[in-house]
């Protein structure tokens, strides 16, 4: 997967700009149901690794969403800003939050034993569940 150089994004009310040194070129949607709790649909995001730098960190506000991952979001406006993974500090960020997003594919899907039946993207995508997910990214039990 081939990385963009650059981007970045800012929050509704501008408190909060996040940029990105590495973004993935590509967005992947998770269908979990805390993704869609926590913003009322599938989260697309953009795997951003660690090179993340954020400006206005004391607008921004962080849940602890599970032992293994955080979410963030602007505590003025409510825009979301991240989802990080404790341990490895690796950032995915919205694919809306960017201001001038480069051109991206959509190419995976994850939690998809959890989507509901009331959509289905029509891309062709790689398709994991979680299950599947956790075997391959769940930090190892203590």
């Amino acid at each position: 997967m081939t990385a963009h150089n650059h981007a970045r994004g800012t929050c509704l009310c501008g408190a909060v700009t996040v940029s990105v040194a590495q973004p993935a070129a590509s967005v992947g949607a998770c269908h979990c149901r805390m993704c869609r709790k926590w913003g009322g649909g599938p989260l697309l995001a953009v795997e951003c690794g660690t090179e993340v730098s954020i400006t206005g960190e004391d607008s921004v506000m962080v849940f602890d969403s599970s032992p293994w991952a955080q979410r963030g979001f602007c505590k003025h406006c409510g825009t979301h800003l991240f989802y990080r993974l404790k341990e490895a500090k690796q950032y995915h960020l919205p694919v809306g939050l960017f201001d001038e997003a480069p051109e991206f594919s959509f190419d995976q899907q994850i939690f998809v034993d959890e989507q509901p039946a009331y959509y289905r993207f029509a891309n062709d995508t790689r398709n994991l569940t979680g299950a599947e997910v956790f075997a391959l990214y769940a930090p190892p039990a203590d």
